[in-house]
């Protein structure tokens, strides 16, 4: 049975179709950023902790500033069982396809077939200047992308593609190429409009037939980490910089209340939206666990 919601966007009704089906419900998974680890040991015990937390995806990020994700991620590998390595996202415009298809295919191998290639368009002009590589327009930049992605299909078929983005054009690519969608759009949910049932609409037009195939996901920026019930908005302040914190309370990437009324709200994301996929940063991994026992 699906599920009916209404957005309003523009001032125009609209109606949203939801993925869910009672009869074909997802099993969630839930991911955890890692940012804070450069020794091996403190990697490994890091991982090693997650696994038994019920994690089951360790992310790396791509930037010039942090950790090379290759490497950190085939060290979590060879410390873990089951727990799925990723990166969260990838920087397409600093790989040639080729060449990452030869690293991909060697942390397949390596992880045991547990690694999930997670890809974005690239959007600091600094580190493209830091790399001494020229920074291309948007366009450019979604259709390295696209050239990157499809060289990954065709050559690595075996590999779970994640794209992460907002935009129409990232978003197409993503329903037309890609396993699982990051949507990663930080727009307060209001009485008048829910961007992101716009964005799992357009994404379903998008898709087709191959919609019901696809794992949508959402990466929560803010959460308590305490009993008090209120999120520590210290990573929505930086990432969402024109809201009001008022505003970041209604985006569904930050989180509130109880272990129990947070669990609500993630199976609540599941039943309106068909979201099923679910991660966290570093600092979230241990009050985020005890929802995620809540959920299992």
């Amino acid at each position: 049975m699906d599920i009916l919601i209404r957005p309003v966007t523009g001032g125009d009704s609209q109606t949203f179709r939801c993925a869910y089906d009672r009869g074909m419900v997802k099993d969630f998974r839930f991911g955890v950023g890692l940012t804070a680890a450069r020794r091996r040991r403190t990697l490994q015990d890091l991982a090693r902790s997650a696994e038994d937390m019920g994690y089951d995806v360790l992310h790396m990020a791509d930037h010039l500033y942090t950790t090379a994700p290759f490497p950190m991620l085939t060290a979590v590998a060879m410390a873990t069982e089951r727990l799925h390595v990723g990166t969260f996202v990838l920087n397409a415009g600093f790989y040639r396809p080729a060449l990452l298809a030869r690293d991909v295919t060697s942390l397949r191998d390596l992880s045991g077939a547990r690694f999930e290639l997670g890809l974005g368009a690239g959007y600091a002009r600094e580190e493209f200047e830091q790399a001494e590589l020229p920074y291309p327009t948007a366009g450019e930049r979604v259709a390295w992308l696209r050239h990157v992605t499809e060289h990954m299909n065709e050559n690595v078929p075996d590999v779970p593609i994640l794209i992460a983005g907002n935009g129409d054009k990232v978003l197409t690519l993503a329903a037309q190429r890609a396993h699982i969608i990051g949507l990663t759009g930080g727009a307060p949910a209001t009485a008048d409009s829910d961007p992101l049932a716009d964005r799992i609409a357009f994404v379903r037009d998008a898709a087709g037939d191959r919609f019901d195939e696809l794992e949508l996901n959402i990466s929560v920026i803010a959460m308590p980490t305490d009993d008090s019930g209120v999120p520590d908005l210290s990573i929505a302040r930086r990432s969402l910089p024109g809201l009001s914190e008022d505003e970041m309370l209604g985006t569904p990437t930050v989180l509130s209340g109880s272990t129990k009324e947070i669990a609500d709200t993630i199976r609540g994301y599941r039943d309106t939206y068909g979201v099923t996929y679910i991660t966290v940063q570093q600092m979230h991994a241990e009050p985020f666990a005890k929802v995620i026992a809540e959920l299992r």
